[in-house]
């Protein structure tokens, strides 16, 4: 027990002093701010057709609990994978599979820690979402009841649930990131188009919302006396010319049955990490033997021939980029496993044979996430493979090594898409041309800026996921590569953003190479 409360006391401090955690705490109380807006304001959150809640303690309560159960899996995944990745970098692990502790033991551990931190933004939003209901309440009485059970009940299952599948994710997929975020995107959307239509497969409903949404429904149904159904939108909806009309909403009588359900839930995420705690390779990685056993062949070959000074290379210097350009091009190629290019090649084929609205729209944003970890580190990986001081000592380090890199993945982003900016060039379409090539800066410069500012890559990696999520459901506000319709104003204003984004990332790496930072 001792060893468990440890490792996750420390892996619960070590995260919580990040940069990356502390941008996602702020952004986490400007996304609670967002999700109960003002009562004028020019959208919600929420919507069944026309009609929205009254702002009493229910509809403040079950609403917010909602959102965060949704939004916070969706960004929490991505804040907290890695754990195990991160003890076995800062060899930590090595150290913790020398101790009795067993496999089961500490997964459990460090899922609790991902469960703890999670809890930490809902705390902060729930928080929030009590202020809130005192700003906007209007006179309705507060009941504590109708904001701790929709939390207790709701949020809190998803996020040990999240919690337990990051670590098990990681067990399964190992150190492939790219893979992990693809499954868990594609498992997201599945778990969101899921519609329970009976009590039972409403038990299956992962973010617990279902049920309030259907009562919500109903309740406008009832109010409208019509039979048809009355579809219920969950994001930032822009409100229409309609008058918006509101309801009373008190809140879901949860039964014992889908309180029970929620239980099982955690039970559930319980008996899966017991049953994947065998396959725990316990920082054993085969592939240090292996470094390890070629170093000792290496050692053991006897020198035939005696080395000659005269025979050696003369060094020349060499002060061009391109050698630098030429490196790094090959190392964003190379990273990852060879065969995840068969899924960057199936993406080209099918930005060349459909149709441009798909391939523009659907396909693109999907092709450019896929690059995520190929990107995610570019101004990073070099303090994390503890090479800065080296790097950053070197000719002209702004000019030469972070233009290299720079340079090298936005040619590769637009090499990605050639297929496309070829059609479009077929078919004079240059507003759309300009758009893909802002969007390919934008991306790389975005991921160069954000690993500057907070020294890793979660952030931009939360980020990005948002991003391409949010383009996949088309919001216009979000759309950075051209694949809704823009004026020319729109064009001109993203491309003096991205003219400004690029500016601040060299200012920023002068300023830090200047303090020695």
């Amino acid at each position: 027990m001792k060893h468990f409360l440890t490792i996750i006391k420390y892996d619960y401090i070590q995260r919580t002093r990040t940069y990356s955690f502390l941008i996602t705490l702020c952004a986490s109380l400007v996304i609670a701010y967002i999700f109960l807006p003002a009562p004028n304001a020019g959208y919600s959150t929420i919507r069944i057709s026309d009609y929205v809640g009254q702002y009493n303690s229910s509809w403040v309560g079950y609403i917010t609990a909602i959102l965060t159960s949704v939004f916070l899996s969706l960004i929490g995944f991505y804040l907290i994978t890695g754990s195990i990745k991160t003890d076995n970098e800062t060899r930590v692990g090595q150290i913790i599979s020398a101790t009795p502790i067993t496999n089961f033991t500490y997964l459990l551990a460090k899922a609790s820690s991902n469960f703890i931190l999670l809890l930490t933004l809902v705390g902060i939003i729930f928080s929030m979402s009590i202020g809130l209901f005192f700003l906007y309440g209007d006179g309705f009485s507060f009941e504590l009841l109708q904001f701790v059970q929709p939390y207790l009940i709701i949020a809190v299952p998803t996020m040990f649930f999240i919690s337990v599948l990051a670590i098990v994710f990681e067990l399964i997929f190992r150190k492939y990131t790219i893979v992990q975020y693809t499954v868990f995107f594609f498992l997201f959307s599945a778990m969101m188009l899921y519609t329970p239509k009976t009590e039972l497969q409403q038990t299956l409903d992962v973010f617990g919302s279902k049920l309030v949404t259907q009562q919500l429904e109903q309740t406008v149904r009832e109010i409208k006396n019509a039979d048809s159904n009355e579809l219920l939108a969950i994001g930032y909806i822009i409100s229409s010319n309609q008058e918006t009309k509101q309801f009373q909403f008190n809140g879901v009588d949860f039964s014992i049955f889908y309180i029970l359900s929620r239980l099982a839930l955690v039970v559930f995420s319980l008996m899966v990490l017991f049953l994947v705690s065998p396959f725990f390779h316990r920082f054993n990685l085969r592939e240090r033997k292996g470094i390890k056993k070629k170093k000792t062949l290496l050692e053991k070959q006897p020198i035939t021939q005696d080395l000659s000074i005269g025979n050696l290379a003369i060094i020349s210097k060499n002060y061009s980029v391109w050698p630098l350009f030429k490196v790094e091009f090959l190392m964003l190629i190379r990273k990852g496993k060879s065969w995840l290019w068969i899924f960057n090649i199936l993406g080209i084929i099918l930005l060349a044979v459909l149709s441009t609205d798909v391939a523009h729209q659907i396909v693109l944003p999907v092709l450019w996430f896929l690059q995520v970890h190929r990107f995610s580190d570019i101004t990073t990986k070099e303090t994390t493979n503890r090479m800065h001081y080296y790097a950053f000592s070197s000719y002209l380090p702004i000019r030469r090594l972070l233009t290299s890199q720079l340079s090298s993945a936005v040619i590769l982003m637009l090499g990605l898409t050639l297929p496309l900016l070829i059609r479009y060039v077929i078919f004079m379409n240059v507003p759309s041309l300009l758009s893909i090539v802002l969007g390919g800066v934008f991306i790389v410069f975005f991921a160069a800026i954000l690993g500057l500012l907070t020294k890793g890559k979660k952030l931009f990696e939360i980020l990005f996921f948002l991003l391409t999520y949010a383009n996949l459901n088309k919001v216009p506000l979000l759309d950075y590569f051209g694949g809704l319709p823009k004026t020319n104003l729109k064009l001109v204003a993203f491309s003096v953003f991205v003219l400004l984004l690029s500016g601040g990332t060299y200012l920023i790496r002068k300023w830090q190479l200047t303090r020695g930072t």
